[in-house]
């Protein structure tokens, strides 16, 4: 094959680094931002952290999110721009090759935010991050602690650590007697021994600790009440003899096989249900996780105000004496590497003020387009998508993707993530949609106001939206109810 040269004219995406790091950033948890924003603080000298507040704040006014007037103030005058992809995007804030020494406004990064807000003390921090910290012994050091204020022989405490190893993080026993015997090849242990070991860790903390099904679990509860608690005789024989009917709601038919009236069994029932059915939930070393919301949305003379939370990372800045020393001209390896490291400090600060730009935006476009949320609650809630939010903003739907993934917005009726807020639509009658959000919040009303003697149905909750102009299969019907965890209408019937 002849060897030839050929120009050819072409298009392609060149992903830069700083075009990398920008897209990285933006995709960041609040959480991963922090060990991130760490991380070039500790490998970039350059960088530090401002001790002061400072003059100059980013994006400290919080943002109305109104629908725009007709007139527009001189800051707003300018269009913003319409990129067709994450590219574009990041070609927003493009930084010159040549950059200057000189220290400038945008050489100091602060979290976005008022600064009223920002501030906490020392010892507030440290006493959160210790109580975020601590963990706390497992169920099983827990068992483990009580069994050794036991005087057993040394064989019995063989079995005992035995049956503790078998019990899950619920507190229930899940291997069989049988089988945890037939365990101790070396040892003759015969099975009403270990049963009567078992009997002993069943009355350790926490009641109904030790047992192998649900029916026990609330025996060995009931057993442990008090002397004398109301109802605590009726109540064991209902869980020993007719569990199955309890748990089917057959009313009627333990009310007339245990000869009981209605104001007896529902005092029972109420009895029954102040048992803990997993007793191992209350201990165990999960830690909580708390979140830390990116977004505040808080509503002031009849406008809803959007302003990023001041407190989600550092304020950090570039050193004003390496900066300087960058400005020498001498080409010494010493001075090329101020002067790499100031480039890359640039672009990281360039990077987060990118980010903090682009959430303002996305969550000042969602609470305005969801004001009927904030105003009268889910049942309000319009349809949306991701290609709503980017043609409004003048983005790609994968930058909207990203910056709504684990970021996270605090309202007055709670925290919710950025990704809540967008949901599918069903058709009405009228030739409307309705947010399936809003259906959601329409099935919990209705099952929240239903005569617990006669819950309704699937069927019927469709007929009641049907004559609300929704129209919904019964099918969705019952996958919504599942998403909400409501049970079908048989296991929703109780007595009043």
């Amino acid at each position: 094959m002849k060897q030839s040269l050929q120009l050819k004219v072409g298009q392609s995406l060149t992903m830069t680094p700083q075009l990398q790091q920008a897209i990285r950033l933006l995709q960041l948890s609040t959480l991963d931002l922090q060990q991130e924003i760490q991380s070039a603080l500790d490998s970039n000298p350059l960088l530090e952290i401002s001790d002061d507040d400072g003059d100059i704040e980013v994006n400290t006014e919080p943002t109305s999110a109104e629908p725009k007037k007709a007139e527009k103030s001189s800051d707003q005058e300018t269009e913003a721009p319409q990129p067709e992809a994450d590219a574009d995007w990041a070609e927003r804030s493009d930084i010159p090759e040549d950059l200057p020494v000189d220290s400038q406004w945008d050489d100091v990064y602060q979290t976005a935010g008022s600064s009223s807000g920002s501030g906490s003390s020392s010892e507030d921090s440290d006493y959160n991050n210790d109580y975020r910290n601590t963990s706390s012994d497992s169920l099983q050091d827990h068992l483990r602690w009580q069994l050794n204020l036991s005087r057993l022989s040394e064989i019995d405490r063989i079995i005992a650590e035995a049956i503790i190893d078998a019990i899950d993080e619920k507190g229930r026993l899940t291997v069989s007697a049988e089988e945890l015997v037939e365990g101790f090849a070396n040892e003759d242990i015969e099975i009403e021994e270990f049963n009567a070991v078992l009997h002993l860790i069943q009355q350790f903390d926490p009641p109904g600790v030790g047992a192998r099904d649900l029916q026990e679990c609330l025996l060995i509860q009931l057993k442990q009440l008090p002397a004398g608690t109301p109802y605590a005789e009726e109540a064991t024989l209902v869980v020993s003899q007719y569990m199955a009917q309890l748990g089917n709601r057959d009313y009627n038919q333990i009310m007339r096989r245990c000869r009981l009236k209605e104001d007896q069994l529902r005092e029972v029932i109420k009895l029954v249900q102040s048992l803990n059915p997993t007793p191992g939930d209350g201990i165990g070393a999960d830690s909580t996780e708390y979140v830390v919301p990116d977004v505040f949305v808080s509503k002031k003379e009849d406008r809803w105000l959007v302003e990023l939370n001041p407190d989600i990372a550092p304020k950090i800045q570039i050193n004003a004496h390496y900066a300087a020393l960058a400005r020498k001209s001498s080409n010494s390896s010493d001075n090329d590497y101020i002067r790499d490291n100031l480039q890359e400090a640039r672009w990281f600060i360039k990077s987060l003020l990118s980010r903090n730009e682009t959430l303002m935006k996305v969550a000042t476009k969602i609470v305005e387009y969801q004001r009927g949320f904030f105003e009268y609650g889910e049942e309000a809630m319009k349809p949306l998508v991701l290609h709503d939010i980017a043609e409004a903003v003048g983005m790609h739907e994968s930058t909207i993707s990203r910056v709504t993934t684990q970021k996270y917005m605090h309202t007055p009726r709670g925290i919710f993530e950025l990704k809540f807020f967008f949901s599918s639509h069903v058709s009405t009658d009228t030739g409307g949609e309705c947010s399936s959000t809003a259906i959601r919040a329409l099935i919990k009303k209705l099952v929240a106001a239903e005569n617990p003697r006669k819950p309704l149905s699937d069927s019927k909750i469709t007929d009641l939206l049907g004559e609300q102009g929704i129209q919904v299969a019964r099918r969705t019907i019952a996958k919504y109810r599942e998403s909400l965890v409501i049970p079908p209408s048989n296991e929703r019937k109780r007595l009043v």
